[in-house]
């Protein structure tokens, strides 16, 4: 099924047959996801520091989930927490309009 083309693994044995259920065989490599924290080895996440804590938010303001940035679930929860203290300091904005 190598040499075959994505159109043609869309289409079934049959011309016009269309096949939903089976997935199409295409390459994807994904990058291995590593939590930044316990590979510099962090001991603390400072809420002070503001410009450190962008990189973990989105262009309108939101936490970015563990699933796009690798975090460990113990580090999201203190990411967390240091993003909520900086926002109630008036360090970092709620809502960003034109954040980054």
């Amino acid at each position: 099924m190598a040499s075959t083309t994505i159109d043609q693994q869309a289409k079934g044995n049959k011309q016009g047959e269309v096949r939903y259920l089976t997935p199409l065989d295409i390459e994807t490599k994904k990058e291995a996801k590593y939590c930044r924290f316990k590979k510099n080895g962090f001991k603390y996440i400072d809420y002070k520091d503001a410009s450190f804590l962008m990189y973990l938010v989105n262009e309108q303001g939101k936490i970015l989930p563990r699933r796009l940035t690798g975090t460990s679930l113990k580090y999201q929860r203190k990411v967390a927490q240091a993003i909520k203290r900086s926002r109630h300091l008036a360090l970092m904005p709620y809502v960003g309009d034109l954040l980054k």
